[in-house]
């Protein structure tokens, strides 16, 4: 049985795949809405501990067929690295069709082109990124690390070397005020990469985030309510518009309005249920059932 070192994240679409950990925690550990990886300190795992699970793994499960790295930052480890447990995967599952991972923005801007096409050679296939905002100076607010225009570059990086893209906004960022700002800089964001997926999920604060969060707009922070968030989704969907297709999600546990569309054949469709759920609240699932 494999030990995994908790807590252990992973994006819904990856529930039911091998989850490998190549590296514990999160390097940048620093965005002030996640709290996903505050109780670990980033460490790059020894290739050979990482094997012997691997070895586990596929004697457990050897029909599997998709993988994804764990934890949050394991697009940080040197590409050479990457390569050598991409090659040994590929060894150990003969059916194995996608390897997936998290990618910061400050890891994948930080990929040279030729290496992310080494990467992509050797099995990666997609990445999992949190844009959050394009809003330059609300990323400044939440510590994000980065700046739409590296953002941007990172991303059209991945996707000329052929890594499939999954990305998030987080609905609710900016709170009451500024809202607007936040989803057009988003919107303008979007439309100016080639990602292949777009899920939007809601801001939730944990308890002990409810005081530390609110200082970082200087006491401005008034959080947004669930219509201001479908509001903003509204606002976010019109504006989309990418000469590729977006296969756009809103499943994530902390959603009040389970969504499911491809952008833009879907856009006018989206944009009506959600009109009706802010019209008619009780089609959005309760509060209760949004946990972790």
């Amino acid at each position: 049985m494999i030990n995994y070192d908790m807590p252990l994240y992973r994006p819904p679409s990856e529930a039911n795949n091998i989850i490998v950990q190549a590296t514990y925690g999160c390097s940048f550990n620093a965005c002030t809405f996640c709290s996903m990886y505050k109780s670990k300190q980033y460490t790059r795992r020894p290739l050979e501990d990482v094997y012997a699970e691997v070895d586990e793994l596929c004697l457990m499960y050897p029909n599997s067929n998709r993988v994804f790295l764990a934890d949050g930052d394991a697009l940080e480890l040197p590409t050479e690295h990457l390569v050598q447990l991409l090659q040994y995967l590929k060894t150990s599952f003969a059916k194995l069709r996608r390897v997936s991972c998290y990618a910061s923005p400050l890891n994948l801007h930080d990929k040279k082109q030729e290496e992310l096409e080494l990467l992509k050679a050797n099995g990666l296939t997609l990445v999992y990124y949190g844009i959050e905002t394009g809003d330059k100076d609300l990323l400044k607010h939440v510590v994000k690390g980065s700046s739409p225009d590296k953002m941007i570059q990172g991303l059209n990086k991945a996707s000329n070397a052929g890594i499939k893209i999954s990305a998030t906004v987080i609905l609710g960022l900016a709170g009451k005020n500024g809202w607007e700002r936040h989803i057009d800089e988003t919107a303008k964001l979007v439309n100016q990469t080639q990602i292949n997926y777009l899920s939007t999920l809601q801001l939730v604060l944990q308890d002990d985030e409810t005081e530390i969060f609110p200082k970082k707009f200087k006491g401005t922070f008034e959080l947004q309510d669930d219509i201001g968030m479908l509001k903003e989704q509204i606002r976010l969907i019109e504006q989309i518009n990418t000469p590729k297709q977006i296969i756009f999600r809103s499943n994530h546990a902390s959603n009040a309005l389970p969504l499911a569309g491809n952008l833009p054949k879907d856009k006018n469709r989206l944009i009506q249920e959600l009109q009706s759920a802010c019209e008619n609240e009780s089609s959005m699932k309760p509060s209760w059932l949004r946990g972790f």
